[in-house]
């Protein structure tokens, strides 16, 4: 178990580490403080493992038909979501949402493949 909890930080501040980089890229993507950070990080983490799942099912025709193109909107609105419920973290649009939301991925799997967190790195 104490495994699995270390894996869970460690993948918590790598979200956290690209938000910011993100945060740091597009003007249009601010946090008001850290601990908008670091709670967006955790929201972004829940909203991807049960949100994302659910509206990837719902969407599969329109994401067969694009060749899998609608999942990055699905990741932009996922994001976007998250700036809704999160006090202190915004988003100015959906274009800088969703060329953020491909910049977070990136650079989460880059980082997590350098810290050991991603599973495709493995």
């Amino acid at each position: 178990m104490p495994n699995r909890f270390a894996r869970f930080l460690l993948h918590w501040a790598v979200t956290a580490i690209s938000l910011w980089v993100a945060s740091e890229v597009f003007t249009g993507l601010r946090f008001a403080d850290g601990s908008a950070l670091i709670v967006s990080a955790l929201v972004l983490g829940f909203a991807n493992a049960i949100v994302r799942p659910l509206l990837i099912i719902l969407t599969l025709p329109l994401t067969l038909v694009t060749l899998g193109l609608f999942l990055l909107v699905i990741n932009a609105a996922v994001l976007q979501l998250v700036s809704a419920l999160v006090t202190g973290f915004t988003i100015d649009g959906f274009g800088t949402a969703f060329l953020a939301s491909i910049f977070i991925s990136v650079t989460s799997f880059f980082i997590g493949a350098i810290a050991g967190t991603s599973e495709r790195a493995r």
